[in-house]
């Protein structure tokens, strides 16, 4: 019996569990969606931008490579600002975006995606528009295992909207059956080394990033795993600078913090420490321009990491490229016992105002209402430093941040996160800045009645570019301002209870009402400055 590449095609996904589709389809996408057949179920967003930062917190959530659909070139062209978090937080998505019929694409006809292969360059880790339509299941077979393969990360794949009819292959049942997996074992002489850099240390410190995080959720013997390792070698922990997830119990005693992405915030952070091992995270994410040198003198950092391409970049460190999980188990076995262990860490209080209530004292409300449940998406600039210092993150998969800084994730992150797994409770703290690029994501929040909290912390401006200004020497820059926004008004025209709060027990209530709620709801939070 005769099988057309859009059956071929489904039977791929269906085998690699990727029956969720998140989208926004044109017409060049119709002829795939109409042919997939039952077992799929199509998550509508209303901007693709909304779209893709959605299948990122699904694929947060389940771990696995998720299934996007977008419309050609000018979809895709809407969805670049997702993709730049998606790229450095190593999420697997598997963009599909449709093409004109393939005899008229070089014509450069109405919606043809003209050299569609460079279109996400270097944003995917493969891009391709396969040139027949008879590899067009290879190719899709390609894109699959290449997202989810340590490095994992965004693929990008055109497929003109006539190829789907075109029968496939018989040999495409093979693909079905394809898996490639990756071991990256330390080899002993490696962990050896490493055992006695640690052993030896005299004040060792861990740096930890997202690889971390994602391989405890995977394996919740990793987070242990760290765990011990910073106890029996009396380490102190800190969070690599621009953190995208919680790689570590910020309630434990050796947790030192999140390191401020600078040269010169580094280097004084890291100066007490003779041995700094960074452990899944790049050589580092800097963001503010600090010159100066990299490391105190005596410092001697070693590098862990799942992508060759950061252990290569790096400016400085002896990096080794293996699974970060196993790694740290084996660490964990390795190292010796020194016997001292830290009294408990002590948080200082929030920050108050005699004009209103301030941003850190939403954390400590968020903190004092903390459940089994609740899982964090932080997108408030402002208070990134402050979150993973002041909210009880104590298990993995509780923290996310977008790892670009590409603004309009929180939303749409938190609402795919939701999606991903219905028993927790998401919790979105979003800028009122931010919260205007991801705010369609509203949308799909009521339609699926997503367990979702969405906080607007509402300082009526860039608070963020403001705090830049005025360390840059450039105080008066426009555009920095807003005001009159209504984000209760847009919540409810999207289907999404809302409320308005000035004060902190005026907060502290509206979210408690929130937490009892079955779906979304979504409090504007009123701060102040400064």
């Amino acid at each position: 019996m005769s099988n057309t590449v859009v059956q071929a095609s489904a039977e791929l996904f269906r085998a690699h569990g990727m029956t969720t589709i998140f989208g926004n389809p044109g017409s060049n996408e119709l002829p795939f969606l109409a042919g997939l057949g039952e077992g799929f179920d199509f998550v509508l967003g209303l901007h693709e931008q909304t779209v893709v930062g959605m299948a990122e917190g699904y694929a947060r959530a389940t771990g696995g490579p998720v299934l996007v659909n977008l419309h050609a070139a000018s979809g895709t062209g809407n969805a670049m600002g997702a993709l730049t978090n998606a790229r450095y937080a190593n999420i697997p998505l598997v963009v599909l975006a449709g093409q004109q019929v393939r005899r008229t694409v070089g014509q450069e006809t109405m919606l043809a995606n003209i050299d569609a292969g460079m279109l996400t360059y270097p944003l995917t880790k493969y891009a391709h528009e396969p040139l027949s339509a008879q590899d067009v299941p290879r190719a899709l077979s390609q894109a699959i295992l290449e997202a989810g393969t340590s490095p994992a990360g965004p693929v990008y794949v055109s497929v003109p909207l006539d190829d789907w009819e075109q029968e496939a292959l018989a040999d495409d049942a093979l693909l079905a059956q394809r898996s490639v997996r990756t071991a990256g074992v330390l080899p002993p002489e490696v962990a050896a080394e490493l055992v006695a850099a640690a052993d030896g240390a005299r004040s060792l410190a861990l740096v930890l990033g997202p690889q971390v995080d994602a391989a405890a959720v995977a394996d919740a013997s990793v987070w242990d795993a760290v765990v011990s390792l910073a106890e029996r070698a009396d380490a102190t922990v800190y969070v690599a600078p621009s953190p995208a997830r919680g790689p570590f119990p910020t309630t434990h005693p050796n947790f030192g913090g999140v390191i401020v992405p600078g040269i010169s915030s580094v280097r004084q952070r890291l100066a007490g420490h003779d041995v700094v091992m960074v452990l899944g995270a790049p050589v580092f994410r800097y963001h503010r321009w600090e010159p100066g040198d990299y490391l105190t003198e005596g410092t001697r950092v070693w590098h862990l990491t799942q992508d060759p391409s950061e252990a290569a970049r790096a400016p400085f460190g002896t990096a080794v490229v293996a699974d970060v999980g196993r790694a740290a188990l084996t660490l964990a076995e390795g190292v010796a016992d020194r016997g001292t262990r830290r009294p408990a860490r002590q948080l200082p209080a929030a920050k108050t105002s005699a004009e209103g209530m301030t941003g850190t004292e939403i954390l400590e409300v968020l903190n004092a209402h903390v459940t089994e449940s609740v899982v964090y998406v932080n997108e408030t600039t402002t208070l990134d430093l402050d979150y993973l210092e002041r909210i009880a993150i104590d298990r993995p998969g509780r923290y996310h941040f977008p790892a670009s800084g590409g603004l309009g994730f929180g939303l749409p992150a938190a609402v795919g996160l939701a999606l991903g797994d219905p028993q927790a409770t998401v919790v979105a703290t979003v800028g009122d800045g931010s919260a205007n690029y991801g705010i369609t994501a509203l949308y799909t929040a009521a339609q699926r009645q997503t367990r979702t909290v969405f906080v607007i912390v509402n300082n009526a401006g860039y608070g963020a570019l403001a705090g830049f200004a005025q360390r840059m020497g450039v105080p008066d820059v426009p555009g920095l301002t807003l005001g009159g926004i209504d984000f209760v008004a847009l919540a409810q025209g999207y289907g999404v209870p809302g409320s308005r709060t000035t004060t902190r027990e005026e907060f502290e209530q509206a979210y408690r009402d929130a937490l009892a709620a079955d779906g979304p709801v979504l409090i504007d939070a009123r701060v102040v400055t400064g």
